[in-house]
């Protein structure tokens, strides 16, 4: 798991103090933000249970340095705001002894790290929080983090962890009577199947739940699971089918970040059937709209996308060297569909030389992360890198030709048009 990993030096929150020893000068924003939330968790740390007694001037000592380094932190930044309110809320907490007020901070500062994809910090600080919140957690704050950090495990591709956290959020929510999160967590275990490859299951899984989510009229649950069985239907080899499921999702959410994924995901269907005017209508609007940093780098990647397979060279350029600046925030899954569409971008140039390189770039990120559909899709398109130039020229997303025959896929893209 990456929290172990994070702490091959025997230190908590070493995760945090990576950020110092990378390509960034020392001083820089980023390693100031870095040693600031490890000097704030360490405060919190001071609620963890079974912990000695700390005498009141080494306390108050240690609040007071720690709250004097996060004010001096740049003040236009988010993570800033986040941080001093962990420190205040941490020495509220220690004085009371009540490890319940450091709870809502640590749950927004865990959801800021994660929308940023800094996901090994997001789970050391989830982690943290229960640590140090133990048996004094209340029921639902313990289920909202089990399925808070299974989401971001699943994200790391850390599946099998993943799912055992989203079964125990599921089991306490079952004995608290909380039907909607006992319906997310059977969503986040369909959704570990399909980071398995297993997308028939994953599929079944989510018709299933979505169906249960009608009955209750449970819209979130049902956003959700439209939005998965059109990630299935797509990955599967069905994205004229899969369009009106994420349009559904789309529809069916409320806040702007749900909807925004939901936009990314369907500009990369449209794109697959090949209405690339429909794909980058809804990939700008997402890249206009901002948000998490998933749902914009993968934007930005379809667009380089969009850009090659309309033989668009100044505009695969600039969509590449966009893609570029914001590779080292980028999760390996989405680093590695980086790498294979900027491939596939070089070889319909005639570039296949630098095409090739790419691929194996790609393929080392897809198998070091154990991404085994990456895998299959990388070694497909290079063993036919030189022989099947028209296969690669079609992309492994994109057909040839515009395929609009679906009502349902000229509905969406006009509707499309009414957005922003």
């Amino acid at each position: 798991m990456n929290d172990a990993r994070a702490k091959e030096q025997g230190l908590p929150h070493a995760v945090f103090l990576r950020r110092m020893v990378g390509p960034l000068p020392e001083g820089s924003r980023e390693t100031r933000l870095g040693q600031g939330a490890f000097l704030a968790l360490r405060l919190v740390d001071l609620l963890g249970p079974g912990r000695q007694p700390v005498h009141p001037d080494a306390l108050r000592y240690q609040h007071v340095a720690t709250g004097r380094y996060c004010e001096e932190l740049p003040a236009d930044c988010a993570e800033t705001a986040h941080l001093q309110g962990l420190v205040a809320a941490a020495a509220d907490a220690v004085r009371t002894r009540d490890a319940r007020l450091v709870i809502p901070a640590l749950l927004a500062y865990a959801q800021h790290l994660e929308d940023g994809l800094k996901l090994g910090e997001a789970f050391d600080v989830l982690e943290t929080l229960v640590r140090v919140g133990r048996d004094r957690i209340g029921t639902a704050d313990a289920i909202t983090t089990r399925l808070r950090m299974a989401r971001v495990l699943r994200k790391l591709n850390e599946f099998d962890t993943a799912d055992d956290l989203y079964a125990e959020a599921g089991a306490l929510a079952s004995r608290a009577s909380d039907g909607h999160a006992e319906l997310l967590s059977r969503i986040g275990r369909a959704y570990t199947v399909f980071g398995r490859g297993n997308l028939r299951e994953a599929e079944a899984r989510l018709r299933e739940i979505l169906a249960d989510a009608e009955i209750v009229g449970d819209r979130v649950v049902r956003a959700q699971a439209e939005q998965g069985i059109g990630v299935a239907m797509s990955t599967g080899g069905q994205p004229s089918e899969a369009i009106g499921h994420m349009w559904r999702a789309f529809e069916l959410y409320e806040d702007d970040v749900s909807r925004t994924r939901a936009l990314a995901d369907l500009g990369m269907m449209l794109l697959t059937v090949g209405d690339a005017d429909g794909a980058e209508r809804a990939l700008t609007e997402v890249v206009r709209r901002g948000g998490t940093g998933d749902a914009v780098h993968n934007a930005l990647i379809e667009l380089m996308h969009c850009a090659s397979y309309r033989r668009d060279r100044v505009g695969f350029e600039r969509w590449r060297v966009r893609c570029e600046s914001a590779r080292e925030e980028m999760p390996p899954n989405i680093l590695a569909d980086f790498y294979l569409k900027s491939a596939i971008g070089r070889a319909r140039f005639g570039q296949f030389e630098q095409a090739e390189t790419l691929l194996d770039t790609a393929l080392e990120i897809a198998e070091d992360a154990g991404l085994n559909e990456f895998v299959f899709r990388i070694e497909r398109i290079k063993n036919g890198l030189r022989d099947c130039q028209r296969e690669l020229e079609i992309g492994s997303e994109a057909a040839a030709e515009p395929v609009l025959q679906s009502e349902t896929v000229r509905e969406v893209s006009a509707s499309l048009t009414q957005l922003g």
